[in-house]
């Protein structure tokens, strides 16, 4: 049986956690939430003291307030434990996906990844003409005139537009704060990189919106040497998603999800 000797140089450990999938906070399968994710973020960080986090990114985005949540749990882990966490984007890392990488300490991409995308986005359907079409009557009663706001059954109010536009503000700015401070004098000053654009490979570390091209493995041994190890992180659905089938959920869900990964020609 082998033993561990405390006065042997251990090899480098790093942790990798993966983060993967449309960003949500409402358990549907296959999506990233801050309270499925937490537990491992913590393992990744505290587990037989690592060298270093990588974060392998694959994610289209999603909600600001998981993104944020998920983003400011590894920085506080980061900052606490003194760990360097490095970010890798695998097909897209946009919009709230983005988020999550900007909280590493540097980013790699490959030659074509997909990142960027800051911006706020609000898309929904309206009914309104159908259900006149049949005849159907839309009966609401409510306490506050703009308890009812955005109803997809009844035409758009230009107070209701505004007001949401206001809100998609107020998030986009916090969205643009935190990119700023986490990349710093990095990021290219002579353009706006804020309207939501996307950047491929490359254009986005011109933009310095990323470090480099570079894939996980090569460049971990690179920064801490050739016998450096790697422990993997992934998160798994609930024991009861996995056994108990849902069609009407996973249909759904899917939907969803190929509409935010569509955005990005993915």
């Amino acid at each position: 049986m082998r033993h561990r000797l405390p006065f042997l140089d251990q090899p480098p450990r790093v942790a990798v956690l993966r983060l993967e999938g449309v960003i949500a906070s409402n358990g549907t399968r296959g999506a990233l939430s801050h309270a499925a994710i937490a537990p491992l973020i913590e393992r990744a960080f505290r587990k037989a003291k690592p060298t270093a986090v990588a974060l392998s990114i694959n994610s289209p985005g999603g909600s600001p307030a998981q993104s944020s949540l998920i983003g400011g749990q590894i920085r506080r882990l980061a900052d606490e434990l003194d760990i360097p966490v490095h970010a890798f984007v695998e097909d897209v890392a946009a919009s709230g996906g983005y988020w999550l990488a900007a909280a590493a300490d540097d980013i790699h991409v490959d030659a074509s990844s997909i990142t960027g995308s800051i911006g706020v986005i609000s898309a929904g359907f309206g009914f309104h003409d159908l259900i006149e079409r049949y005849g159907i009557e839309r009966r609401v009663h409510t306490a506050g005139e703009d308890k009812s706001i955005l109803d997809p059954f009844r035409p758009e109010r230009d107070r209701d537009i505004e007001r949401l536009k206001a809100l998609q503000t107020r998030i986009h700015d916090s969205f643009i704060a935190f990119v700023q401070v986490r990349r710093g004098d990095r990021l290219d000053t002579s353009r706006d990189l804020f309207t939501g654009e996307i950047f491929v490979g490359a254009e986005a570390v011109d933009a310095g919106l990323v470090d480099g091209i570079g894939h996980l493995v090569p460049v971990m041994k690179a920064r801490y040497g050739d016998k450096t190890t790697f422990r993997a992180l992934t998160m798994r659905r609930p024991l009861l998603q996995r056994l108990i089938p849902s069609v009407a959920l996973d249909l759904m869900a899917s939907i969803e999800q190929r509409a935010a990964w569509s955005r990005y020609g993915l």
